[in-house]
């Protein structure tokens, strides 16, 4: 027998970023993402902008104008670079996985010019075919956190846009709350612990941060969707971050991606009616970042 869902109080009001990674990694991602920005289920998108789908998929985005946060999601492992990195790449730009990365950024081993380079090719990406600067910047595989690449990445957005206007994605969280996770405590904790002085360093700068970070899971074969997002709506925090990653499949994903089954389980979820029930039952209701937390003074 199932056990039964947990129950969700009825909290005040509050306002939760729900954001789709991913953006341009595949049609069927694209596809599934806009689907769920036009129907206002999800209120932001990461872009990766080194993808080859970017300048096709851009005009679909850029047409919702102003109805949704669209950020750039910073890319450093298993794609392509749109130019060879440093240390990084080989003459094919292909970038290392996230293990290699990994050891090269905690030996510091990697290199702030090429990194630097990059941020800004992936950004100019972003800004030719939107038409517009991100709402913010995250990063793929959470790698704008780690030593070697924080630094330049926050030292670029503050030198590159004017203060307040580009926010950065903490993926912090309390310690009690990643105490009582019901799923992949391990990864979420060594994800805070990297994210640790990020928000202080960011604001120091006069970059925004989100005040929670909530949709890290192991993306288990057996995942119950409603159940984990139920987690996720609680306690409340204004300008909280859901992190999510839907998709319709298709070839070219099931091609370069694993996780096309849990991507289209996240996709038919928050594109059903159990999703809006259980954001009433939470007390939350989707919003932009803008208006909810303030800009660092």
């Amino acid at each position: 027998m199932t056990a039964p869902l947990p129950p969700l109080s009825r909290p005040r009001s509050w306002s939760l970023v729900v954001n789709a990674d991913d953006y341009a990694l595949s049609p069927g991602v694209s596809a599934g993402i806009l689907e769920l920005l036009r129907t206002g289920r999800i209120s932001a998108t990461s872009v990766m902008s080194v993808s080859p789908f970017w300048p096709e998929h851009a005009p679909d985005l850029a047409a919702l104008g102003d109805r949704a946060d669209v950020g750039l999601h910073f890319t450093l492992t298993d794609q392509r670079a749109l130019a060879p990195v440093a240390g990084l790449t080989g003459a094919d730009a292909r970038l290392p996985p996230l293990g290699a990365l990994l050891r090269l950024a905690h030996a510091g081993r990697l290199d702030a010019d090429a990194i630097r380079a990059e941020l800004t090719r992936q950004l100019e990406a972003l800004e030719r075919h939107l038409g517009r600067p991100p709402d913010f910047v995250d990063g793929h595989q959470h790698v704008h956190v780690l030593p070697g690449i924080r630094p330049v990445l926050l030292d670029l957005l503050a030198r590159r846009y004017r203060p307040g206007s580009v926010y950065v994605r903490d993926c912090a969280e309390p310690l009690a709350r990643l105490l009582t996770r019901p799923v992949a405590r391990t990864k979420a904790l060594v994800v805070a612990a990297l994210s640790r002085g990020l928000g202080r360093q960011a604001r120091r700068l006069g970059l925004p941060v989100n005040s929670g970070f909530r949709g890290l899971y192991g993306f288990e074969g057996d995942s119950d969707v409603r159940r984990l997002m139920r987690h996720f709506l609680a306690p409340p925090a204004d300008g909280a971050i859901l992190m999510v990653h839907p998709a319709r499949p298709d070839t070219v994903l099931a091609g370069i991606d694993s996780l096309v089954e849990p991507r289209y389980r996240e996709f038919a979820y928050l594109a059903g009616p159990d999703w809006p029930a259980d954001l009433a039952a939470a007390g939350a209701v989707v919003g932009r970042f803008r208006g909810t937390v303030p800009a660092p003074r």
